[in-house]
């Protein structure tokens, strides 16, 4: 493993606030009065919200001039009620709708809950991230979201390199995501998004879920919180070799804290009570 400066580990900040202000109603994101995390990134304008929270979870989308990108955020959900169906051994597979994921391979599979659920508002924050794009001549998207969040974010950032023009960069950036496919989802995936990072805080036991017995695969490009101001960069694939990384340090879940899946991620944390 790698650990992270200081610099490394503050830079990774706004995408964490981005992450908890997803959390927070569309009624207060939409003039961007969500408190802490809304006041931590002065200058963005959302443009599109959405979602209730309940059969949708809340996103929205917006312009970021700091970055000059266009940023889609996802809300998570309960982490209690998110292990209970992560957990279920009847987990099902199913392949990317070739209408959202034209030219994936033979094989490659998700999770069947968190595609159906993608699927709910893919086309719709396409647009407007085209859109903005365009406004903007931007050619930069950043994905992010905590939680069920952070898996739509993973599934949005493949959705949006084979939905938008060659030359636009990819960025994902998720906290505490779980395990959205299979391992040739994973392979494919670090084929075609080189710029993710995916968060995972110390004893989370939400991203050794669903388990590696069952099939599923995380790609590459974990960051692990050890402790509050240190983390350390795993090295390769979603293997369970390296020590200080989540399948080791939470080997199955009786090990895990649920706590730890709000955070702190660099001193943040993150859910819906944080929506301050």
């Amino acid at each position: 493993v790698t650990p992270l400066s200081d610099y490394q580990f503050a830079d990774l900040v706004p995408y964490i606030e981005f992450a908890r202000a997803a959390y927070c109603s569309p009624d207060i994101i939409v003039g961007w009065q969500c408190g802490d995390a809304c006041s931590a990134l002065p200058g963005f304008v959302p443009t599109l919200t959405g979602g209730d929270g309940n059969s949708i979870q809340f996103f929205y989308i917006g312009f970021w001039p700091d970055q000059s990108a266009v940023v889609v955020a996802h809300q998570g959900t309960n982490p209690l009620k998110l292990m209970s169906v992560l957990t279920d051994l009847s987990v099902a597979f199913m392949a990317p709708d070739p209408n959202l994921f034209p030219n994936v391979p033979n094989g490659v599979q998700v999770h069947s809950g968190f595609a159906i659920e993608h699927q709910k508002t893919a086309r719709q924050i396409l647009a407007e991230v085209v859109r903005l794009l365009a406004k903007h001549s931007s050619t930069h998207v950043i994905l992010t979201g905590h939680s069920l969040g952070g898996a739509l974010a993973e599934l949005d950032a493949l959705f949006m390199k084979f939905n938008l023009p060659a030359g636009t960069t990819i960025r994902g950036v998720t906290l505490g995501t779980p395990r959205v496919g299979n391992e040739a989802w994973a392979t494919f995936f670090d084929s075609q998004v080189s710029e993710f990072t995916r968060m995972n805080n110390k004893h989370d036991p939400v991203p050794t879920v669903p388990g590696r017995l069952l099939g599923f695969r995380h790609p590459s490009g974990e960051i692990h919180i050890e402790s509050d101001g240190r983390a350390v960069a795993c090295p390769g694939a979603d293997d369970g070799t390296d020590p200080q990384c989540s399948d080791q340090l939470v080997p199955n879940i009786l090990e895990g804290n649920i706590v730890d899946h709000l955070g702190p991620y660099h001193g943040i944390f993150v859910g819906s009570i944080f929506c301050t």
